[in-house]
């Protein structure tokens, strides 16, 4: 989960290809292969898929949370630490998963932290990691449920090293990812592809200019024929660079990848002014934030004012000196954007629209679109400020009207947590209001 404010906390990756020789050997042993994959008959359920199509089809999904209890990397070799992995599995019952399926959710989007198959910590459980999540996916096909495996890398303050930077920084530990990628695949590739998918790497951090653009191209381009070598039919995710923002997506180029079994994702918090409020790890601006409704204007013009003033007190009171004036400025330029329901309407609508043009432009089907993150913060975890539920649901109900008037599929971010929709913290329901969005959905065919 990311949003474009938080971007300039992103390391800025090098230009040059760390490990672009095993790119080019990974390609050169895809195409010596291809031919007796073929005549083996491994990719016949893919060639008969229709032209253009992924093996697998989404409709509604929620993301499932990743670390509840966060262990740092010293735990991780302590069984007790790690296992069940993902972390999820210790609190979410089968129960609680085969209720999703009746609320009108068809598929889980699951990360799956990739930290522990690389340190040295866990090399001892690296093979049942494999497994361990093997049986959670087994686990949700077995609650009526499809699955986005979804490599769900963080940054991380015990090691950088296994974390987004180390890996995008390191060409050893990239030469590793690689290896995890590859691993996964070939795992996966004993479940159907009808019903499970492969998300390479969440939220890139990389650098939202065109060399990190192409940086990730080539990167990506790695990870997808690690990927598809250790498992032709598996449908795989991919994204754009620039932290998996729309921005990203619409800098790939999807002919690059020659293939049609995979899914372009991306991820919108627009208008992160709102959606973000009181998160204390999304920047530090964002958490004197709070107080804003969803539409913003909805409370009425004098009560918008108040809520502004109240936030550029707290930022004059508690922010650092030299950034106040400019934190205050920021808050009035992006509420200048969404003051109104026409200004609100089209902020919003604006993701989907550069979204449509590139896949007009390139050809990609609606039906091969993720939207694979979206969201309202409810509370900061132990914050003061909860949203109202009502601006919650009434967000995402717009959010989901756009995507599936595009015809894409989505996934809400998440189970529980800080964006929790079932649940909030320390296993407690959240308000049934965005559930019940989801819930009075009218049926939808894909």
């Amino acid at each position: 989960m990311v949003a474009s404010i938080k971007l300039t906390f992103h390391p800025r990756v090098s230009s040059t290809m760390t490990g672009y020789a095993s790119l080019v050997s990974i390609f050169k042993t895809q195409q010596r292969n291809f031919s007796r994959l073929l005549a083996a008959g491994v990719l016949i359920a893919a060639l008969q898929a229709p032209a253009g199509a992924a093996d697998i089809s989404l409709s509604r999904g929620l993301n499932m949370d990743q670390w509840v209890t966060w262990p740092a990397e010293d735990k991780w070799g302590d069984e007790s630490a790690l296992f069940p992995f993902p972390e999820w599995r210790k609190f979410v019952s089968q129960e609680r998963l085969a209720s999703l399926r009746k609320d009108g959710f068809d598929f889980v989007r699951m990360p799956v932290d990739p930290s522990p198959f690389l340190s040295p910590r866990s090399a001892h459980f690296h093979d049942r990691l494999f497994d361990e999540v093997f049986a959670s996916v087994q686990a949700l096909l077995a609650a009526d449920l499809k699955v986005i495996v979804d490599l769900h890398l963080i940054s991380r303050a015990d090691n950088a090293a296994v974390g987004m930077e180390g890996v995008l920084s390191n060409e050893d530990r990239w030469t590793d990812y690689i290896a995890v990628v590859s691993g996964m695949a070939e795992k996966l590739s004993a479940l159907p592809a009808s019903s499970v998918a492969l998300e390479l790497m969440n939220e890139p951090g990389t650098a939202c200019d065109a060399e990190g653009a192409s940086n990730w191209q080539l990167r990506q381009k790695s990870l997808h024929a690690a990927a598809r070598e250790a498992a032709p039919a598996l449908p795989i995710v991919l994204t754009g660079g620039c932290a998996g923002t729309v921005e990203g997506l619409v800098a790939l180029d999807p002919k690059a990848y020659d293939d049609d079994n995979v899914l372009w994702t991306f991820h919108n918090y627009q208008p992160f002014l709102l959606t973000h409020q009181g998160a204390q790890w999304a920047g530090d601006l964002i958490r004197y934030v709070k107080g804003l409704s969803y539409p913003p204007s909805g409370p009425g013009k004098k009560v918008l004012e108040a809520r502004l003033r109240d936030i550029e007190q707290r930022i004059s009171k508690e922010a650092p000196v030299l950034r106040r004036a400019g934190m205050r400025a920021w808050v009035r330029e992006q509420m200048a954007l969404i003051d109104t329901p026409q200004k609100l309407e089209r902020t919003v609508a604006a993701p989907f629209d550069m979204v449509a043009n590139w896949a007009k432009q390139n050809n990609v089907k609606p039906g091969d679109i993720l939207l694979g993150e979206f969201g309202m913060i409810r509370q900061e975890y132990q914050g003061d400020f909860i949203m109202p539920p009502q601006d919650r649901a009434a967000y995402v109900k717009d959010i989901i009207g756009h995507a599936e008037k595009a015809g894409y599929a989505w996934a809400i971010w998440s189970y529980g947590g800080a964006f929790g929709i079932v649940e909030s913290f320390d296993g407690k329901d959240a308000e049934p209001d965005v559930m019940n969005v989801v819930r009075t959905l009218p049926e939808r065919f894909r």
